[in-house]
Parts: structure tokens; sequence; C-alpha cells
């Protein structure tokens, strides 16, 4: 399997770019993201690819971020949802986003995606949210917080910490990383986005 490509940006296309390393130039599907990001040919780039093998072929598609790479993992589990439909969901939905969706029911969410109908979306949540539920089981722990902002705290901590599962992490990685940069103030997605950016190091 192929973790990660690094080399030299040699071409792009509507849907994938070219990246050279060691004399061969490997075909690698991107979302759009990727895309407006990987502008400079001939620049050196990395992406974390996964390899779909079929019957009638071998294909790799690439991310710029560990995280986009966890999303894509996750929604191909999901029953009917190919890498097609799961690298248009990418392109579409950041991580950060991706697990408070799931958690609120917000199919909408999954819709302004190309190739994601309503039908699809509620899939998506259903299986994702009961997958989560056998995770989290006994194991989902309470973080230490003081008695009176323990209740405040609760319910956002709870999503922050589901949130990050649903992007692959274990229940004691998720709550490390949410311990570290938990504050009232901060909004959800906030307090996602930046745990996200603690376990990236």
């Amino acid at each position: 399997m192929i973790a990660h490509i690094k080399g030299t940006l040699q071409a792009k296309g509507r849907e994938s770019v070219i990246i050279e390393t060691g004399g061969i130039g490997y075909r690698v599907f991107v979302p759009l993201t990727a895309l407006e990001s990987l502008n400079q040919i001939g620049a050196e780039v990395k992406v974390h690819t996964y390899m779909h093998v079929r019957e009638d072929a071998c294909v790799l598609y690439g991310f710029l971020t560990e995280e986009e790479l966890k999303m894509f993992e996750q929604l191909i589990r999901v029953s009917g949802v190919g890498p097609k439909a799961a690298i248009s969901l990418v392109s579409y939905l950041p991580p950060s986003q991706f697990g408070l969706a799931v958690l609120t029911d917000d199919a909408d969410a999954f819709v302004k995606a190309p190739g994601i109908g309503k039908k699809t979306a509620l899939k998506i949540i259903l299986e994702l949210k009961d997958k989560l539920k056998k995770e989290q089981g006994e194991e989902n722990k309470k973080l230490s917080l003081t008695a009176g902002s323990r209740e405040r705290a609760g319910n956002k901590i709870q999503e922050a910490v589901g949130a990050l599962m649903m992007l692959g992490y274990s229940s004691q990685e998720a709550n490390l990383a949410v311990s570290q940069v938990y504050s009232e103030e901060k909004s959800l997605e906030t307090i996602i986005r930046e745990s996200l950016k603690s376990l990236a190091y």
C-alpha cells in the first residue's frame, strides 16, 4: 500500500494530477481543494494516498492532509458510497465540519457535493452514527473539568470528541486533543479545527 507520494508536480487535469518521483509519473485523483492548491507545475508536492483496487483498475486518490484521507476512508466504508462520491464530499465539506454534520443530522451539508442526493446523505449519517455509538460504548470518558463547568461543557465536549472519532481517531486520542484546546468561549467548529491541528503534530 502506498501511504504517500512526494515528488514533482508534472501536470494537472480536471480531476487529477501527475506527480513524478524516482522517474515514475503517478496519476493521482484529488479533491477540488487540492487542485486549487497544487497550482505550480514543477514544484515539489506531497499527497497522502489511498489505493483503490478493482478488477479492471488500480486507482490512486490523494489528499493534502491526513484528516481529508481519514474522512475519505470513513466515507467509502459506507455501503453504496464509492470513491468518486467520497472525493466529491471531501471537495465540498472540510473534515472539521464533516463529523459535526453527521452528529447533527445535517443532510444539507452533504447534498452540496455533486452526486450526493438526500437519500445517500441520510444513509451516510445513519451508518456513521451507528459506527460511532459502537466505538464510543463505555470508553467515552468524561474530561476532568471542574464540577461547575462540567455540566455546561459536557455536550460540546462530547460532540467535539465524537466528530474526531468520526475521522477515525480513537476515543483516547480525541479526548486528549479536545482537552488541550477546549475553552467555553470557543465555538464547536473552532474546537474541532484546533483539535485536528494538535493531532497533526
